[in-house]
């Protein structure tokens, strides 16, 4: 009977299904963020990425609809008016802004989401109390992320100077996340993304 008792227990406890967690990763522009969720997606089941909404121009190799939503500043405006944004914030002179829709239709479904956002987003969602788990991205140094945006060749020097001063700045939140992965070596960070995830779906919450 105790045996039974147990099997039921477990089969109750596998069979409930889990609204989906949000994973809000960000850092400094040029940190590897990025192409470290992009990594993720390709090798963690039920994991889903949030496209964020921006005024920036598109660059060379990204499509709309898939990188980000781009639409002008007026429409962006009017978004936010109408409350349709989770989170939004202007960064180095565009808006970036995270729809709530989205991100809701996703978890219902029971997918986890990765959303790649910047230090003032992820701190309207830390702010607002909604479940997430903040991941921070940081490059070794400075240096290191200087020379990796001068190799993205996307931005002119004046552009990197500002990002640069901007990451300083974005550093001091550091003690704002729940983890922090030091992007120096890929394979090594992707494999901590990785464990973070894993380990907080594994997490035996009490709500």
């Amino acid at each position: 009977m105790q045996c039974e008792s147990t099997d039921r227990l477990i089969s109750g406890l596998t069979q409930t299904k889990k609204k989906g967690q949000l994973f809000v990763v960000s850092g400094p522009s040029g940190a590897g963020k990025t192409v470290l969720c992009r990594q993720a997606l390709k090798e963690i089941p039920q994991l889903s990425y949030s496209i964020s909404y921006t005024t920036r121009p598109i660059r060379p190799q990204e499509v709309s609809g898939k990188d980000y939503f781009f639409i002008g500043e007026e429409q962006f405006r009017q978004m936010v008016a109408e409350g349709q944004f989770l989170e939004w914030a202007e960064v180095h002179g565009n808006l970036y802004g995270t729809g709530k829709e989205f991100i809701s239709k996703q978890q219902e479904q029971g997918l986890d989401v990765l959303l790649d956002i910047d230090v003032q987003g992820a701190l309207q969602i830390r702010r607002q109390s909604l479940p997430s788990v903040l991941v921070f991205v940081i490059p070794p140094s400075l240096d290191m992320l200087e020379q990796r945006l001068k190799e993205r060749a996307s931005d002119s020097s004046r552009q990197i100077q500002t990002r640069i001063h901007n990451a300083a700045q974005e550093l001091t939140h550091c003690p704002d996340y729940d983890y922090l992965i030091i992007n120096e070596i890929f394979d090594q960070a992707m494999v901590e993304l990785s464990s973070i995830i894993i380990a907080e779906r594994c997490r035996n919450r009490k709500k």
